[in-house]
């Protein structure tokens, strides 16, 4: 056997699924791993909602949560190769198809969720901008008003 295929007879065949919600009713929730997987998850969320006010710490989660996703192709081939160790079955297919739907996709909704975020409050922060601004330039109307009234032009008498 070469070495490529040592490699993917690791890995579950993927010809068999039909579509993603049969793929997701095939899968053993109970297995404790995915119950962590699945709490992590909910926990990025429940951080990804509640520091909405804290951008700088939201800039280092979406960067940190880009990584994941980054490196989820070695992730599911260190777990392709090691999955007795954690679980009941063998998930981790060549194609990476359980590790994008399981775990990056939701990374993927909080990242856009962050930009979603962001994007609203760069809305908010240029709505509340212009309006200082139309404000300002109202003030500065008024004031070259009550100086043009304070100032009497008196016509010339010859």
């Amino acid at each position: 056997m070469s070495n490529d295929e040592a490699f993917h007879s690791q890995f579950t065949a993927t010809d068999s699924i039909d579509g993603i919600w049969p793929f997701l009713q095939n899968i053993d929730w109970r297995d404790p791993w995915l119950a962590a997987l699945v709490a992590f998850h909910v926990a990025i969320t429940m951080t990804t909602l509640m520091t909405r006010n804290h951008t700088n710490f939201q800039i280092i989660l979406f960067l940190i949560l880009l990584l994941l996703v980054y490196f989820s192709e070695s992730i599911n081939e260190v777990a392709a190769t090691n999955w007795m160790v954690f679980s009941r079955q063998q998930y981790f297919d060549s194609q990476g198809l359980f590790m994008s739907i399981v775990f990056s996709v939701p990374i993927l909704i909080n990242c856009m969720i962050l930009v979603a975020s962001w994007l609203y409050q760069s809305s908010q922060l240029m709505m509340s901008l212009k309006r200082a601004q139309l404000r300002q330039q109202a003030k500065n109307r008024q004031s070259d008003e009550a100086t043009n009234d304070r100032t009497v032009v008196r016509p010339k008498h010859e």
